[in-house]
């Protein structure tokens, strides 16, 4: 299972530590924070103790209004659990209290001025990417009008320089030769690239290029939704379907099936406008709209 210490997190979102400064290296496995608003009030049925837990005006005014013992014996009810840290939202203070049972306890106490929703969504997008199981392939990704495409082949048929010609098209890298996968869902895809090759290409009889050196901030991006896997092949005579509708195939990643579609090369062939054709006919199908169904009903009314 993947972790990342509270400390990684505390310099990401550059938190106050206010307590369990020698317990940073504490591990969070889970993606999404806790509010744990009913575990103050004594309900523990359902308690996610291996969240990070976030405190909101709601739940530190709560506290506030208790007496000493009651507001002593439910925070001692919570800490118990060992939780991987507690955030405090909205720069709240008064705080003496939850200070105290977190050293007791060794446990991160931290603080931000964000609002709470605001926090909480910035810090679950986070997590899911950071925590999410991740596989590393062989291959060049790009984000064509918005979609995100792989593509895959052998060494030298041509992936990074059809990338390139997509990029002088108006279309964006993500990334070459080690394309890294996550798992954000069981139907969602991410791409991106290893951090260190970060917006370069390499081109064969060029070298290495940086395309945001070359063609501005716009070739290129950190991240894109994987939804179709493109296969670059050497051409094969006799081989190529011309259906109307070619059978669907799907290649798996992680568990998500994304529609696979193999594109043969020969010297002429318009490589990138049939992967532009593809990604903009995968978004049609999206909307509803099937070219074979609309080029049936002409026939069937004539």
């Amino acid at each position: 299972m993947k972790s990342i210490s509270v400390k990684e997190m505390t310099e990401r979102f550059r938190l106050e530590v206010l307590a369990g400064q020698p317990c940073l290296d504490r591990q969070i496995v889970r993606s999404r924070a806790h509010r744990p608003g009913l575990e103050f009030a004594g309900y523990f049925d359902f308690f996610p103790t291996e969240q990070v837990q976030v405190l909101g005006k709601k739940e530190i005014n709560y506290l506030h209004k208790l007496t000493e013992n009651e507001r002593n014996e439910r925070i001692g009810n919570v800490v118990k659990y060992h939780p991987p840290c507690f955030i405090v939202a909205a720069g709240q203070d008064g705080l003496k209290y939850l200070i105290k049972y977190c050293e007791q306890e060794g446990i991160p106490l931290l603080r931000t001025p964000e609002k709470t929703t605001e926090f909480i969504a910035k810090l679950d997008s986070y997590l899911l990417k950071a925590l999410a199981q991740e596989i590393s392939v062989h291959g060049v990704c790009v984000n064509v009008s918005g979609i995100g495409i792989l593509l895959r082949g052998k060494s030298g048929v041509g992936k990074s320089e059809t990338a390139h010609t997509l990029i002088r098209r108006g279309h964006r890298l993500v990334a070459d030769d080690i394309v890294t996968l996550k798992k954000l869902g069981p139907e969602t895809l991410l791409g991106s690239h290893d951090g260190k090759t970060r917006e370069f290409l390499a081109l064969r009889s060029i070298g290495l290029i940086n395309v945001v050196r070359l063609y501005g901030r716009k070739a290129f991006q950190d991240e894109s939704r994987i939804v179709l896997d493109i296969e670059l092949t050497p051409w094969k005579d006799n081989t190529l379907n011309n259906e109307l509708e070619l059978e669907h195939r799907f290649t798996d990643y992680l568990g998500v099936q994304v529609p696979h579609i193999e594109i043969q090369l020969q010297p002429g062939r318009d490589v990138a406008g049939l992967i532009e054709a593809a990604a903009n006919s995968w978004y049609l199908k999206q909307q509803g709209y099937s070219a074979v169904e609309e080029f049936m009903s002409r026939l069937t009314d004539c």
